[in-house]
């Protein structure tokens, strides 16, 4: 009879554990998110999936730095889009006095940003970094960058200013990322010649025939920009939300995945609604991602975030 207790009494301790709520302080988690559309589009289904489990996300759009110092100052609590490389110069002051912490794993394993040319410019003889100085001209001596700023626009003003490759006395380009594909289309249009900044995923990839520059001599990072992409939060986030960190640490995409989500949010869809009925098409990833979370309350997560699916 004793056994039976302390195995009923052990049973009744694990399913309260298990059932157990979020503590109240992580009820409203606030989301810093920067204009590029793959990171909108994670951050959209981490959103979804967070409001579903019943917490309150709130997104704050920003450029990087800033979000990183919104985590130092605890007024931001996670983000969803550290590419690696790219913004290694930008979080490193903060991952030094451990202001923010990185997930372990990735997010996002197979991504690649770098130079890159419309393919017609690379059948013309620009195919890598040195082959840029020489068409100099024709390219009107600017280099199409993202926001001001990013990790990437730093990497192209260091070679500007270095006169590496033969790159001195160009001028780098700065806009967000709609501009620059708005200018990168422009010359498209009219057969001429444009570097810019190019990465995977993205729909570019399936809407532009392109091509990325090789022997970039690890400007943009080992083997010409290979990158990933990985979850930032505040330093204790994991302590005090364990159930909401699960959740980031299960959020895994990708790039034909992330590419797929960004092609209706680049035609004006909101990233929810495309959030939403991916997570309705896609029950398996749905699964994958709640796998051992909660609702906030406590209560079954898959049921939550189906009723709010309408599934």
């Amino acid at each position: 009879m004793r056994k039976l207790l302390l195995t009923l009494t052990g049973a009744a301790l694990f399913s309260a554990q298990a059932m157990a709520a979020e503590p109240a302080s992580c009820k409203n988690i606030r989301m810093g998110v920067v204009s590029w559309t793959d990171v909108v589009a994670t951050s959209g289904m981490a959103d979804v999936l967070l409001n579903g489990l019943g917490y309150n996300s709130k997104q704050t759009s920003a450029v990087q730095q800033i979000i990183f110092a919104g985590i130092r100052d605890k007024r931001l609590d996670i983000f969803l889009g550290y590419w690696k490389p790219a913004m290694d110069n930008n979080i490193a002051p903060f991952l030094a006095a451990r202001q923010v912490k990185v997930l372990a794993a990735p997010s996002l394993a197979d991504a690649q940003a770098t130079l890159a040319v419309p393919q017609y410019v690379a059948d013309a003889g620009l195919r890598t970094f040195a082959d840029i100085a020489r068409f100099r001209d024709k390219l009107g001596g600017k280099l199409y960058g993202i926001e001001p700023g990013s990790g990437a626009n730093t990497d192209i003003q260091n070679m500007i200013d270095t006169n590496r490759f033969g790159l001195g006395g160009f001028k780098l380009v700065a806009s967000g990322e709609a501009g620059m594909l708005a200018a990168v289309q422009r010359a498209v249009n009219r057969k001429e010649f444009v570097v810019f900044v190019g990465w995977t995923p993205h729909p570019m990839n399936i809407n532009m025939k392109m091509a990325y520059l090789t022997g970039s001599e690890g400007v943009f990072g080992p083997d010409e920009g290979r990158a990933t992409v990985s979850t930032v939060t505040a330093p204790d986030f994991a302590e005090r939300c364990p159930n909401a960190n699960r959740l980031l640490e299960n959020l895994t995409f990708t790039a034909a995945q992330e590419s797929q989500l960004m092609v209706p949010i680049m035609e004006r869809e909101s990233p929810q609604d495309v959030a939403r009925q991916w997570l309705r098409d896609h029950p398996g990833d749905l699964q994958r991602w709640l796998k051992g979370v909660t609702a906030f309350n406590g209560e079954d997560g898959m049921a939550a975030v189906q009723a709010s699916l309408e599934l």
